[in-house]
């Protein structure tokens, strides 16, 4: 990280201790697993005291998004569907904090709930994944390799209306499902290609899967892509002291921009927005974003830098410019 960018202080080390066990919630998939005990890992590094205790208890929570895998999350009721049962625990006290990929939690949480930390972003870009497991791509040009007409699977109108801004012939065909279900589909001879977000590719230490990485200049990746986030109750002012000590202060400035970003929007499922946010040699911040018609008719991509401090406000100035330049029908 640049020298002059913020740090966010750290908790003090002698900060009273929360009642134990602390309870977690999660998704119970494999990636959502694995981002669990990454972060207990982090907390436990931080606080060591806790590898002795039988600090933790894991309770998985299915969502609707999980439960539904047959329609598109858009036509369902967008991101949130990801976390609606799990702020539900949160606020019912059956769980003390969740676990998150950042991309799926929805910019404005349910009162009483908090986003207390972002850890450090994985790699933010895109996979391509061929149907040929020993297919390759040009990084130049990673769509060369598809076929004139090739289906290409994915649920989100973010990645569609940009693979078809680039390649209006492609067809575009709906998959849900988690990465494992999702490369077996590909694999399967479903489709061609499918796009999947690389963070999750190597934190299943599935990397090798991908065909070809996506600079975000070809393909610009959803906002918070590759962060994982912990919510906890407003009111519980131990937990949120303890997990400070554990927030990436990198993560934690672009992530405020790119949800400022999306909130300017009012960013959902049902309209194509990439937000990626990154710091310069210099320490300032650089945002991108881009909002588009699912069809890839329309596709727009403006960019703002500024100080890291000034991160919300930074991501609100981009969004409220994009949503001026964008024909209404695209938020309809």
């Amino acid at each position: 990280m640049p020298q002059n960018a913020p740090l966010t202080p750290p908790a003090r080390p002698h900060a009273a201790m929360p009642g134990l066990p602390l309870r977690v919630g999660t998704r119970a998939s494999p990636l959502a697993l694995w981002q669990t005990r990454f972060f207990l890992e982090q907390l436990i590094r931080f606080c060591p005291v806790l590898k002795f205790m039988d600090a933790f208890e894991e309770h998985h929570i299915i969502t609707t998004g999980d439960a539904v895998q047959n329609r598109r999350l858009a036509d369902i009721g967008g991101k949130g569907l990801f976390a609606k049962e799990i702020h539900e625990a949160l606020l019912d006290r059956r769980v003390d904090f969740a676990v998150h990929s950042l991309k799926d939690l929805e910019t404005e949480l349910p009162a009483g709930i908090v986003l207390a930390c972002t850890l450090k972003r994985e790699d933010a870009r895109e996979a391509l994944i061929l149907a040929d497991p020993e297919g390759t791509a040009d990084i130049a040009d990673p769509y060369a390799v598809l076929p004139q007409g090739a289906v290409v699977g994915t649920a989100s109108l973010r990645r569609q209306a940009q693979l078809l801004a680039s390649r209006p012939d492609l067809q575009v065909v709906p998959i849900r499902g988690n990465v494992q279900t999702r490369l077996s589909k590909v694999r399967g001879g479903e489709m061609v290609a499918s796009l999947l977000a690389l963070a999750g590719l190597k934190r299943m230490g599935m990397e090798s899967e991908a065909a070809a990485v996506l600079s975000p200049e070809i393909m610009l990746p959803a906002a918070c892509q590759g962060i994982i986030g912990i919510t906890v109750r407003a009111a519980d002012t131990e937990l949120l002291e303890l997990l400070s000590g554990i927030e990436d202060p990198e993560a934690k400035a672009v992530s405020q921009a790119e949800r400022a970003l999306l909130a300017a929007l009012d960013g959902n499922c049902r309209t194509p927005i990439g937000g990626h946010a990154r710091f310069l040699e210099d320490g300032r911040l650089r945002l991108v974003g881009m909002t588009a018609r699912a069809d890839g008719t329309f596709l727009l991509r403006r960019a703002i830098e500024g100080a890291a401090a000034d991160a919300v406000a930074i991501g609100r100035e981009l969004g409220d410019a994009l949503r001026r330049d964008t024909p209404a029908d695209v938020f309809g």
